[in-house]
Order: C-alpha cells, then sequence, then structure tokens
C-alpha cells in the first residue's frame, strides 16, 4: 500500500501525522463533554488504553490519524478501514479545542481531507457514520455532497439509549463537479476580514 502523505497543508492550516506525544491531548479531547458526547463509545478512554490505541495505529497502513493545526493543535481526523480493493475509506474528524472553533474550520478541515482522499489516494469512495441526533455534523457532510446511503436502527448504545447512526458516502466523481465550487464558497468566506 502506498506510503501515506505525513503532513497535508492548505495554508491556512495543517494536517500532521499524530505522534505519541499528542496522545493525552487527543485523549483528553475524547473523554471531554464536548467530543465524547457525539463518539460511539460511553466509555472514559485510560492512559493506558490511549497508549494501546496509539500502538495499534503507528504502523497501521489501512488508518490513518492527523492532528489538526490552525496556530496549535485543535483537534484530530482521520481515514479508517482504508481499502484499496474495494477503493474506499471511512472519514471522520473532530475539534477538541473549543476555543477554535469558528465558522470555516470544520469545512476546511473537510475539504483538505477528501482532496487528499481522492486526488493523492485516488479512492472512489468515502464513508461516514453519524448519530441521527447530530444535525450539524449531516449538514456538513451534505454541503460537501455525501449521500444517505444508510440508517442502521439502533446501532449504538450511547447516552443510556440505543441510538440510530446513518451511512453516509461521496464518490470521487461526485467530488470531481463540486470541489471547485466548494472552494470558492470556503476560501472567499474564510479570507474575508
Amino acid at each position: 500500500m502506498q506510503k501515506l502523505t505525513k503532513e497535508i497543508s492548505d495554508g491556512c492550516l495543517k494536517l500532521v501525522d499524530v505522534k505519541e506525544k499528542n496522545i493525552e491531548q487527543i485523549r483528553l479531547w475524547r473523554n471531554s463533554k464536548e467530543v465524547a458526547s457525539y463518539g460511539f463509545s460511553d466509555k472514559e478512554i485510560t492512559p493506558e488504553e490511549q497508549k494501546k490505541w496509539y500502538d495499534r495505529i503507528k504502523e497501521n497502513t489501512h488508518c490513518k490519524y492527523w492532528m489538526i493545526e490552525y496556530k496549535k493543535p485543535i483537534g484530530v481526523a482521520s481515514l479508517t478501514g482504508i481499502n484499496k480493493t474495494l477503493n474506499n475509506c471511512y472519514f471522520g474528524f473532530y475539534l477538541g479545542d473549543t476555543a477554535s472553533k469558528r465558522v470555516g474550520i470544520g469545512s476546511i478541515v473537510q475539504y483538505t481531507v477528501l482532496n487528499y482522499v481522492f486526488k493523492t489516494l485516488e479512492l472512489n469512495k468515502l464513508r461516514c457514520e453519524v448519530f441521527e441526533f447530530n444535525d450539524k455534523a449531516l449538514r456538513l457532510y451534505e454541503k460537501f455532497g455525501f449521500r444517505r446511503e444508510a440508517f442502521y436502527r439502533e446501532h449504538c448504545h450511547k447516552n443510556g439509549s440505543f441510538q440510530n447512526v446513518i451511512g453516509l458516502a461521496l464518490l470521487k466523481s461526485e467530488w470531481k463537479m463540486i470541489k471547485n465550487n466548494l472552494y470558492s464558497r470556503i476560501y472567499k468566506k474564510n479570507n474575508k476580514g
């Protein structure tokens, strides 16, 4: 499998390989209410579990984890289940630094990763799964052309009850049709004083 890029930069933000020095910050974000409320597990992650997670992913060629940096580390983006036979993978990201959340940063992350998946990795399909109650994430993915492909009833036990999950996907051919228009909208919006 092709070696995955260590760093992606759009000039505004950078996606840099997760390193061992980052894992405690990631653990704190993953355990925070803002991030954990949208993750598939309600269990608090221990330092030992976080280290085991890092040891599993650091040499795994079927996944890629980046620190999202915008002047400082602010979150994590990931590609998982990278499969050259099926020509697809899963995508997800979160902004853990709530002070850095601003309108448009999620769009920049999403655009940067999608371009990487379809242009650099040359995959045909990008998939994601989102809780049905996460309207903000669903709107963002759909703004980027993702289409709903699956509805997983009571797929995950979360917040004391079973929650529905929506599976979305974007094809390379669809990305090619919309990427230039999205680029203009995202970067014009984010370059206004």
